[in-house]
């Protein structure tokens, strides 16, 4: 089977995917079948599934005390990742992220994934923990993505951590994509240093970059002639979020570090309800979606969260 690598880099038309999030703690898998089934028509190349660390809580216990618990808010990874693959047979793209895991957890990971025959990943830092004001890695943790590119690297050679050996992978290696920001990592001195910071993840063997989400096309088209003048030349794959109810006019720009452009703040300036601003989102999503395409956009890539139908409704118009 083609890696998810390799389909990007060979493919000649735009492919269609999407990201879904594992259930929260408790839930049923059912909301993600939902998303999937609705999704489905529309012949999804890869179907990638979030990674999410493990935060800090504190819980009362019986005796009235308050106990500071590690609990993850959304388990289930590797699980989902299984279950997708195994009721809809499309190639599926785990996340594996440094924050909040150590480098033997990861390993774990690698096996466990392995074991499914799972070969594809979208290799991250992640998150900074909430009560952090900057990332700081679990202790045998680490701290970039490139570090975690060149662990994989290690394992699809054969090696585990402290010097042990495997015959694990009998397949094919391990092949990854990372992220890519084409309006800069918040954590990032400049966009230089963004850069420079995602040509050690491709030198370190990525195959692919996503992007976090943006609303203006100049910025992806922009930043594509950028990478290629410091010589990435892997796949760009556009990461695309329909905007969907007033309260993502001001949590996406904050939690994203987007900025909206003139002409859809002009639009969305005049919603006053959950319904008109799903309406312009649609149709800004189109419009951006017929022109990344047009370009040669290697994929659409879209972030699902409550949003399946507005995707489908998009999907329809742009085919």
């Amino acid at each position: 089977m083609m890696s998810v690598s390799e389909l990007l880099q060979t493919t000649k038309t735009t492919l269609f995917s999407f990201e879904i999030l594992p259930p929260l703690r408790g839930r049923s898998i059912s909301q993600i079948y939902d998303t999937i089934d609705t999704l489905m028509q529309f012949n999804p190349a890869f179907i990638e599934v979030t990674t999410h660390r493990s935060d800090f809580a504190y819980r009362e216990t019986s005796s009235g005390v308050f106990m500071r618990v590690e609990e993850r808010l959304r388990p289930g990874t590797v699980a989902v990742a299984c279950a997708i693959k195994q009721r809809y047979g499309v190639p599926v793209v785990p996340h594996i992220i440094c924050s909040g895991y150590t480098q033997q957890e990861t390993e774990y990971e690698l096996i466990d994934l392995s074991f499914f025959d799972i070969f594809d990943l979208l290799v991250l830092r992640g998150d900074k923990a909430k009560q952090d004001n900057r990332f700081i890695p679990k202790e045998g943790g680490l701290r970039f993505a490139n570090e975690l590119c060149e662990q994989i690297n290690r394992f699809n050679d054969g090696h585990l951590l402290y010097g042990d050996q495997h015959n694990i992978i009998t397949s094919r290696p391990f092949t990854y994509g990372v992220a890519g920001y084409p309006e800069k990592h918040e954590e990032a001195m400049s966009m230089q240093a963004d850069i420079d910071a995602l040509k050690r993840k491709v030198d370190a063997g990525a195959g692919y970059i996503v992007t976090q989400m943006f609303y203006d096309n100049r910025k992806y088209f922009d930043y594509c002639e950028c990478l290629a003048k410091a010589g990435i030349h892997v796949p760009v794959v556009p990461g695309i979020k329909p905007l969907g109810t007033l309260n993502h006019l001001t949590m996406l720009p904050r939690t994203f570090h987007i900025d909206f452009p003139d002409t859809l703040v002009k639009q969305l300036q005049h919603c006053r309800t959950n319904d008109e601003v799903r309406r312009v989102g649609i149709e800004w999503g189109i419009q951006q979606c017929q022109e990344l395409k047009a370009a040669g956009a290697p994929s659409l890539h879209f972030y699902t969260m409550n949003a399946a139908s507005a995707i489908a409704e998009i999907m329809r118009e742009v085919g």
